[in-house]
């Protein structure tokens, strides 16, 4: 199977995806970390390509989409919206990543309905703790806009307390994907599992934050597993 690079006006703004599936099978959306793009999931998205028409998009300021004057978690959620309503998406299943992820939690507690199954890599929605210091913009070129970086690092150290009240919710099947080895707190992935109520957390232990790349042979047969392909 290809995969379709594709481009979309949503609410004025231009955005990318990649496409690969059939466009009859049921949709799956996937959404990248920070720093990252839609391409991020090419070793993903040709598996699940066969049961899903998958759809990966760059969101704002990554890839080939729009670079803007601002960055939320909340301008990403409702990008997102807008981009399931464009494409005629009722219900799909959301898998998202990092940040990809956090956008994905505020999606499901916001728009429950939408979502068929839920899957998040390696991520809880931001939690007060030690505050993470804006680096400086690297010289180097850089393949999105630097701007994301202290926006979405702005609101890891000042998260909204509702994002984890939500969490309750979330009434769809869900499974979070933790890296063993990750930097990311593995209890605060047990944490979220236990507030939504459908919700199963597994373990990779030799893999990273980036499970999917870490892992993918093991990665793809747990989510196999929980979409029942």
């Amino acid at each position: 199977m290809e995969i379709q690079v594709n481009q979309i006006d949503l609410n004025g703004l231009t955005f990318q995806y990649r496409e690969i599936g059939e466009s009859s099978s049921p949709p799956l959306v996937a959404l990248h970390a920070l720093g990252k793009n839609s391409e991020s999931w090419d070793q993903v998205a040709a598996v699940l390509g066969e049961n899903y028409r998958v759809l990966a998009l760059d969101q704002r300021g990554h890839g080939g989409s729009a670079r803007t004057s601002t960055y939320t978690f909340e301008l990403m959620c409702e990008d997102l919206l807008h981009f399931a309503n464009a494409l005629s998406l009722e219900r799909f299943t959301l898998l998202g990543h990092s940040m990809g992820g956090t956008v994905s939690y505020l999606f499901a507690e916001k728009f429950p309905s939408r979502i068929e199954k839920l899957i998040v890599e390696d991520t809880p929605p931001p939690f007060p703790d030690k505050q993470i210091e804006i680096p400086s913009k690297p010289s180097d070129h850089l393949p999105f806009d630097w701007l994301v970086v202290p926006s979405i690092l702005k609101q890891l150290n000042e998260p909204n307390p509702e994002w984890w009240a939500r969490l309750a919710d979330i009434n769809q099947p869900t499974l979070i994907i933790g890296g063993g080895s990750s930097h990311i707190p593995q209890n605060k992935l047990h944490e979220v599992s236990k507030l939504i109520p459908n919700c199963e957390l597994v373990t990779i232990d030799d893999a990273g934050h980036f499970v999917h790349d870490d892992n993918n042979p093991v990665y793809l047969a747990k989510v196999k597993t929980f979409l029942n392909v």
